[in-house]
C-alpha cells in the first residue's frame, strides 16, 4: 500500500439483486467513507493493471447500509449486476488525503501497522502485524521471528510513536 497515495477501505464480495447494487466487506471501524455522495477508486478492471496505480477508475457512491457483516453499496454508473460482477473480488480504496485529521496522540491504523518495537531499553521486539480492537482499547499483536507479542495500547505502556522513523517505543507491563 502507498500511504501518500490511495489506502483501500473495502472489497467487493458479491453482488445483490438484479440492480448491480455491491456486497462490500469493509476495512474500517466506522462506515462514515461509504457515505453517500464519496468518491471510491478501483483499480481499472478493463487493464489488469496494478493495485495502486495512476489507472483508478471513480465511482460516486448513491447510497449505502449495513448488511449482516459488510455494506451493501450503490455507485453511480453501476448499474445492473453484470456491470457489479465485473468489480466482484476488486477493492475499493479512498484518497489518503481526504481522511479527517486526528487528534494528537491518535493514529490510523494503517500507519501502526509495520513499525518497530522497541522496549525502554532499546530492544526491538518485533514489528506491529495487526492492531484489535477489544472494546476497552485496542491491542498492538507485535511479531518477530519466533514469537508474538500482545501489548495494550495504553498510556502507561505506548511510550512514544514516531512515525517518521516508524518506531513505537513501549514500557512492558511485567509478564510479558
Amino acid at each position: 500500500m502507498d500511504k501518500s497515495g490511495f489506502l483501500p477501505i473495502g472489497k467487493c464480495v458479491g453482488v445483490h439483486g438484479i440492480k448491480g447494487v455491491l456486497k462490500i466487506r469493509s476495512y474500517t471501524e466506522s462506515l462514515s467513507l461509504f457515505e453517500a455522495g464519496k468518491v471510491l477508486f478501483c483499480p481499472d478492471i478493463r487493464d489488469d493493471v496494478p493495485v495502486i496505480s495512476d489507472n483508478m477508475i471513480p465511482y460516486r457512491i448513491e447510497w449505502s447500509k449495513s448488511h449482516r457483516q459488510g455494506l451493501l453499496l450503490c455507485l453511480k454508473d453501476v448499474g445492473d449486476c453484470d456491470q457489479a460482477e465485473c468489480l466482484k473480488g476488486y477493492e475499493f480504496f479512498i484518497r489518503r488525503d481526504s481522511l479527517p485529521d486526528l487528534e494528537k496522540g491518535t493514529y490510523y491504523w494503517t500507519d501502526l501497522i509495520g513499525l518497530s518495537v522497541f522496549t525502554q531499553d532499546e530492544t526491538c521486539i518485533g514489528r506491529i502485524e495487526a492492531v484489535v480492537p477489544t472494546g476497552s482499547n485496542d491491542v498492538y499483536v507485535v511479531k518477530d521471528k519466533e514469537r508474538e507479542i500482545l501489548i495494550p495500547a495504553l498510556e502507561s505502556v505506548v511510550l512514544s510513536v514516531d512515525l517518521e522513523a516508524k518506531t513505537m517505543r513501549v514500557n512492558l507491563p511485567e509478564g510479558l
